[in-house]
């Protein structure tokens, strides 16, 4: 089994935290977004994987070892593939086509998501979706009743198809398969808005008899922008125990903390309430603060400070009063 993971945008709606760090390595629960989404799809394959893809930008060496890492915890080979310009979904693909061979998950790197099942490797295709209420905002899939394979990919339909949305992972029994699929857009420049998509891939595989059915997620969590990016934390330390916790050397006085939360290492909390769904990362300072529902980054400070729905980056330094902010990397804010 290979795993391919294209996460070379820009993360720009995620801004200014994608400034300093690639929106995969952003951290939730204290743990990064691709290391999240690898474990789990680890998980649903119920077996071995021998390679994880990362496509990437040029996001520097040390994020490509850290991504090397994360494949090496997992019991794989990390490989890094570069895409040099946005040219579409399967362009990405296209990047690791290395990796193209026997059974193959691509999985794009901006969600997370609950899964109760494992999956069936001997099926010719599977693409995971989520039950929407909005199905018209997303790519959906239209299936026949009887034996639940998929017939059609509808695009934002104007019409209701089904309320099963992609989410944005697939499974492909064939790698060589979608190889030449790829290969056929860019020798022949199939493109749509001037770019490869990975949906005319399957469309086409579709009609020349390949077997598409669905495996649907019990929870999809967005990771797009700040907001999506709290609440998936949130959601993470309701649903999941392993992403709870507080390490023993967090120090301070007169501190209330509600849960869950997750606290990291040498932390220290003076004439605080903290919680509930609170993230703090290794070495953060508060003094005199309420924060709910936020995520406060590695050895950041703050105090006199009211903070919900928030999101503080790496190294930052904030002293104020009640907002819902969203503060980058080594910032440092005073009122």
């Amino acid at each position: 089994m290979n795993i391919i993971i294209p996460m070379a945008g820009m993360g720009k709606r995620l801004r200014p935290h994608t400034l300093s760090t690639p929106k995969p390595l952003v951290k939730v629960c204290n743990k990064e977004i691709v290391k999240i989404l690898c474990q789990d799809i680890v998980k649903t394959c119920g077996g071995k994987v021998d390679n994880i893809g990362f496509v990437v930008g040029h996001f520097g060496e040390k994020v490509e070892q850290d991504l090397i890492q994360v494949a090496r915890s997992l019991g794989a080979e990390g490989r890094i593939f570069y895409q040099e310009e946005p040219k579409g979904t399967a362009d990405a693909v296209w990047q690791a086509k290395d990796l193209l061979k026997g059974n193959v998950v691509v999985a794009f790197a901006d969600t997370l998501f609950n899964a109760d099942f494992t999956m069936d490797l001997n099926k010719d295709g599977i693409i995971w979706t989520s039950e929407v209420e909005n199905p018209s905002a997303f790519g959906v899939v239209k299936k026949d009743d009887t034996t639940g394979k998929i017939l059609q990919f509808v695009e934002k339909p104007k019409e209701f198809v089904s309320r099963e949305a992609i989410i944005g992972i697939y499974y492909f029994k064939s790698g060589e398969r979608l190889y030449s699929e790829i290969k056929r857009l860019i020798d022949n420049n199939i493109v749509k808005g001037g770019e490869y998509q990975l949906t005319d891939c399957l469309e086409n595989m579709l009609q020349t008899g390949y077997s598409f059915t669905t495996e649907t997620v019990s929870k999809w969590m967005d990771c797009g922008n700040k907001d999506a990016v709290v609440d998936t934390n949130k959601q993470l330390l309701e649903m999941r125990e392993e992403m709870r916790g507080m390490h023993t050397n967090v120090t301070g006085n007169n501190t209330c903390v509600i849960p869950p939360y997750y606290i990291g290492e040498n932390v220290r909390l003076d004439n605080c309430v903290i919680g509930p769904y609170v993230t703090l990362e290794d070495g953060v300072m508060i003094e005199n603060s309420i924060i709910t529902n936020s995520i406060i980054g590695k050895d950041s400070r703050i105090d006199n400070a009211i903070l919900d729905n928030s999101m503080i980056g790496e190294g930052a330094v904030y002293s104020g009063k009640a907002k819902d902010i969203s503060l980058g990397s080594y910032s440092n804010i005073k009122e």
